[in-house]
């Protein structure tokens, strides 16, 4: 599904855990075929209700392409250890597995990191939210980045903020949405689990390549099985 603001004529593609909340909520607001709850109402399932995170389909995409469109990207290292401090840690979302709740696979409901990233594939395969999360960036913002007008990193949020308010004529928040408490890095994990997190992001890190450099890339040759993207 296209995020589409037709009354400014912006079309987004949501990457999850690359500051989806974060800017589905600044376009909620300036968006005025989007009917808002009261703030005392509001949290950040809110703005996934208003605009779902799809997969990228180019049929639906085509369709915008008259319109201003953009997208947000996010090192694909910091985004999958999100995966674990928001999604294990703080949402919990393995307690709500049905897979692991009725028995039908053998895994802990809360996994020590390195037990869960060298695990992943199996709690992806296990866990719908784990999947949605952890899947690869060109699943939802398509094969070829070439078609934005506009790529941010999440560090230029901030920038997106100052762009979307000078194309349409309103005042925009940045307000940072859905971000981790918990802290988790690379030194926190064993040597097997770099492993593990390196094979699963080889190919993740080949498709933003220009946008992001690898860390595990020192000592072996990085693949790439899908185009690389070119810098709007």
């Amino acid at each position: 599904m296209v995020i589409a603001v037709d009354a400014h004529r912006i079309a987004y593609m949501a990457l999850p855990k690359a500051g989806c909340s974060t800017v589905k909520a600044a376009l909620a607001k300036i968006d005025p075929a989007v009917t808002l709850p009261p703030e005392d109402q509001r949290d950040v399932t809110t703005w996934h209700r208003i605009y779902p995170t799809r997969r990228f389909r180019p049929h639906r995409w085509e369709r915008y392409e008259t319109y201003w469109r953009f997208c947000v990207v996010r090192d694909p290292l910091k985004r999958l250890l999100s995966v674990y401090t928001n999604r294990v840690v703080e949402f919990r979302d393995l307690h709500n597995c049905r897979k692991i709740l009725r028995g039908r696979v053998d895994l802990p409901k809360d996994p020590d990191p390195d037990f869960f990233f060298q695990n992943l594939r199996a709690y992806v395969q296990a866990s719908s939210a784990i999947k949605h999360h952890a899947m690869p960036a060109w699943l939802f913002l398509g094969p070829d980045l070439r078609r934005y007008d506009r790529i941010y990193r999440t560090a230029e949020l901030s920038r997106f903020g100052l762009d979307l308010a000078e194309r349409t004529g309103l005042p925009v928040d940045i307000a940072q949405e859905n971000s981790s408490t918990a802290r988790l890095g690379l030194a926190d994990l064993r040597p097997e689990t770099h492993a593990a997190i390196r094979d699963y992001l080889d190919d993740e890190y080949g498709y933003l390549s220009d946008f992001f450099d690898n860390p595990f890339a020192r000592d072996q040759h990085v693949s790439c099985t899908v185009p690389r993207p070119r810098v709007s």
